[in-house]
């Protein structure tokens, strides 16, 4: 089944069964490998793209419902000389550890901020169900919270 939409801004189609999840179509197909396999049923979030501007996890995602859809993954979010702030907020709270959820929590984090750009602590742990393997669940509330209108950080 071809299947088009717009990728990182950029028009694509592929030949995919209908029910390949997103994940491996960006993957395989795409050579878009920023996006990370985890769990495969959505519990982890590491797999977490932007489908028309909202957070999705990748890996239960049919490609047959994403007709003209507009996807980002982590290579989309920002140009590489010009981090996104959440990226940039990311390395100035020391938030990676060993790095393999990253992608997914930013591409979460920055939806997020997109809607609400001060949330509180109990915003954040409702929206941002992503794990960690290393736990830095505080350094991320740091980050958040250091993009926050009046904080000294700015995002977009």
């Amino acid at each position: 089944m071809a299947i088009s939409f717009v990728v990182n801004g950029e028009a694509r189609s592929v030949d995919a069964d209908a029910d390949t999840p997103l994940l491996w179509v960006l993957r395989e197909n795409l050579g878009l490998t920023g996006t990370k396999f985890g769990c495969g049923i959505s519990a982890c979030g590491a797999c977490t793209v932007h489908v028309n501007g909202a957070p999705v996890r990748a890996c239960v995602v049919p490609i047959a419902t994403l007709q003209g859809a507009s996807i980002t993954t982590i290579e989309g979010l920002a140009p590489q000389d010009a981090p996104h702030p959440v990226q940039i907020a990311w390395i100035a709270q020391q938030v990676p550890q060993c790095g393999y959820c990253q992608s997914g929590m930013i591409m979460a984090v920055s939806a997020l901020l997109a809607h609400n750009p001060n949330p509180s602590d109990e915003e954040i742990a409702a929206q941002i169900t992503n794990l960690c393997r290393c736990g830095t669940y505080e350094r991320v509330r740091r980050a958040i919270r250091s993009l926050a209108p009046g904080a000294g950080g700015s995002h977009g």
